[in-house]
């Protein structure tokens, strides 16, 4: 399955549009490697996205061509979410 279409169907992102978007300014990751939008992805695969200041890797556990929200659960698991902190925040905490 490609990957924008993963990520869309999976709900880890809403539009496809925006996935391949992020994909393609190579904010994602497929197993350590710089991924585009069209890249496959299986399971077993570990997917590393990059969000503003927040990084989420998840595995692909199943792929299903069409989900309900409920069962978008079964598609990933979370392995991690990190969040970096903001640098002027961070300045602004010291002063």
């Amino acid at each position: 399955m490609r990957l924008d279409k993963f990520l869309k169907i999976s709900r880890i992102i809403k539009r496809r549009s925006v996935a391949k978007d992020i994909s393609d300014q190579g904010r994602i990751l497929v197993n350590c490697k710089e991924a585009k939008s069209s890249t496959k992805v299986g399971v077993g695969d570990e997917l590393t996205i990059k969000f503003g200041n927040k990084t989420l890797v998840v595995k692909v556990t199943a792929l299903l061509e069409s989900t309900k929200k409920a069962d978008t659960d079964r598609m990933f698991k979370i392995i991690s979410e990190t969040y970096e902190r903001d640098f002027n925040q961070e300045t602004s905490e010291l002063n």
